[in-house]
């Protein structure tokens, strides 16, 4: 894709360029629109117009959350991903956490979900990020030693560090807010940490999403004060408890009330055949009517005994269970043509089980997910 963008930049940057404020316009008059070579944007015609050609670093080649438990391969690249937020994941080596929830105007009910890598702006509905951290281009240093005031020797003091990709990172959470929580809950011991699970414990809370469903469909959510410090606590562990059970899915024990069969004449086939799958379904019972307890996983396999609660779990109006299904098929794009395989991950991570056992991990969080969730207190 991108040789092909910069064979378009060869042909008509310079044109493009030489029509200053037009150069746009002359761009989209100009280049091959072929959605089988390259998906062209908005960023990407501008980046032409203005001559500019593109570089391919295997470095920023990283994973990004593509759906709700989901992950695909993202291009960690501003010109080539002209969404890709350098404030909350600047590179595909930087760490941080993101409690998502929907943009304001949504139809479905409220939702939300914690992201450890970059997400897609589509998990919910318009996502909006509120992250542990984000990250600041550190400034280059343009003062000599003779010239340094005192405003320079006080930036240069900081005990802010400048990581080796020239990023510092700085707490979301202010100290403000968090003098106010140790004020309001009389205990100086929490820390931001504790706000943040706090938090993503109340978004969680039925009695919340109840009392302010429609609130939280015309405005992001405001996180109200509880009654005292251990109803504090007692939605930090929760919110800790969900967020290990939503980023490390997969390294979670596959659930263990299910029974898996394997036919008998495929149980000799090798691991990736046995093993791939093209589009799990629900087995049949009358007319159009599924049994959500056993699901098909391909022709040899099938797993049966997923509780009836695992599918309370909701994420963007989809049970969890579902999403998994959903995004683990083969599809072939009918503009690019291009095959979206999800067995091409197990075979890039040498994991032919990776699917079926993930299939079985989300049965589990969505269990787990239901069993912390119904045990919140309410809010107030």
């Amino acid at each position: 894709m991108i040789d092909f963008y910069n064979e378009q930049v060869g042909l008509y940057g310079l044109t493009c360029l030489a029509a200053g404020s037009g150069g746009e316009k002359k761009a989209k008059e100009l280049i091959a629109m072929d959605a089988k070579k390259i998906k062209w944007t908005r960023g990407l015609i501008g980046s032409l117009s203005r001559n500019k050609l593109g570089q391919f670093d295997g470095e920023k080649i990283g994973v990004g959350l593509y759906r709700p438990f989901s992950k695909l391969w993202v291009y960690y690249d501003r010109q080539f991903n002209e969404y890709f937020k350098e404030k909350l994941y600047p590179t595909a080596h930087h760490e941080n956490l993101a409690i998502m929830v929907p943009t304001v105007g949504i139809s479905k009910d409220f939702s939300c979900l914690m992201a450890g890598t970059l997400p897609d702006l589509n998990i919910l509905q318009g996502t909006q990020c509120f992250p542990l951290y984000y990250y600041e281009k550190a400034k280059a240093a343009t003062t000599t030693h003779q010239t340094r005031g005192l405003l320079d020797e006080l930036e240069n003091s900081s005990t802010e560090e400048v990581d080796s990709d020239g990023f510092t990172r700085k707490d979301a959470i202010t100290d403000v807010a968090l003098t106010d929580y140790r004020i309001h809950y009389q205990d100086d011991a929490i820390t931001k940490e504790d706000m943040f699970y706090a938090i993503y414990g109340i978004l969680h809370a039925p009695d919340y999403r109840t009392r302010y469903a429609n609130d939280l469909k015309k405005m992001l959510p405001r996180i109200p004060m509880l009654a005292d410090k251990e109803a504090f606590w007692a939605f930090s562990r929760a919110g800790r408890q969900l967020a290990d059970l939503h980023l490390n899915y997969e390294s979670l024990t596959p659930y263990e009330g299910l029974e898996v069969i394997i036919k008998n004449n495929a149980k000799s086939l090798p691991p990736f055949s046995l093993y791939h799958v093209e589009k799990m379904a629900f087995a049949k019972l009358t007319g159009r009517e599924r049994d959500k307890s056993i699901i098909e996983y391909n022709p040899h396999i099938t797993i049966k005994g997923i509780p009836v609660e695992a599918y309370d779990y909701v994420v963007n109006g989809k049970p969890a269970i579902e999403w998994v299904m959903e995004r683990y098929r083969i599809v072939v794009d009918k503009d690019s043509g291009i095959k979206n395989d999800p067995n091409d991950w197990c075979r890039e991570h040498d994991d032919p089980e990776y699917i079926f056992r993930l299939v079985q991990q989300v049965v589990g969080v969505s269990v787990e997910t239901v069993r912390i969730v119904s045990g919140l207190a309410e809010i107030m």
